[in-house]
């Protein structure tokens, strides 16, 4: 693959490790210009494999089969580290900081066609396309609660969960159920409110709340589970 912005903020994956899981993130900057300076910057000590700009462009920094720093304290289904295992796409967006709106149909129909070529590359499932904040939910927030999984999870790119009618709140099946899914389960009350809020902004964007009322349960219910190393339904 030829890189078109090579970023020195790369290295080598551990030995025999593939990449098998694909993150996404927003850039969270006011412009494309600065997230791809701050990506490039050997003093930041970030980067990512690619930067999709707003109108659809693609610029590739790190090779798929190098790690980028894009994840930073981060876990996923028992493993940390995940910069190990991934590979990590910045979605220029300003983000919430900065004026955090919409995602353009150009950049989501660019994005579409890019998580495609690397899930059949590598083989990465569905269930292991995901956000920023499913990975580190006590720090990241990103991409956010505006962008469009569904238009993934179309695409067979992502998961969507069909809610489970009737789901009553349940504190201990709820930590089962994300858990089986990959998040890490925090044991105290505060950090598992973050990790439902990072549940939220991911499948039930339109409260993200922290709260386990019945519909977020009714979508968490609905979560592929792992049974051996490979998604199952509840």
């Amino acid at each position: 693959m030829r890189l078109t912005h090579p970023s020195p903020n790369r290295d080598t994956r551990p030995a025999g490790t593939v990449p098998d899981l694909l993150l996404l993130h927003y850039t969270g900057m006011p412009d494309a210009r600065g997230a791809l300076e701050r990506l490039r910057c050997p003093e930041a000590k970030v980067s990512a494999h690619y930067l999709l700009l707003e109108d659809g462009q693609v610029l590739s920094l790190v090779a798929e089969e190098e790690r980028a720093w894009h994840a930073g304290v981060s876990s996923w289904a028992g493993r940390e580290r995940v910069n190990d295992f991934s590979i990590g796409i910045e979605i220029v967006n300003p983000g919430h900081e900065w004026g955090y709106r919409p995602f353009p149909p150009a950049q989501m129909a660019s994005l579409r066609e890019l998580a495609a070529s690397i899930c059949g590359r590598w083989a990465i499932p569905p269930e292991r396309v995901l956000g920023h904040s499913d990975v580190a939910p006590a720090r990241k927030e990103d991409p956010g609660e505006l962008f469009d999984w569904p238009l993934l999870a179309g695409a067979g790119l992502a998961v969507w969960p069909a809610p489970v009618a009737g789901a009553e709140p349940d504190m201990a099946l709820a930590r089962h159920c994300l858990g089986g899914f990959g998040y890490h389960v925090p044991d105290d009350e505060a950090g598992f409110a973050t990790l439902l809020r990072a549940f939220q902004r991911h499948f039930r964007p339109q409260r993200v709340d922290g709260l386990l009322d019945p519909s977020t349960m009714a979508l968490i219910r609905g979560l592929p589970l792992l049974s051996s190393g490979r998604p199952r339904r509840t």
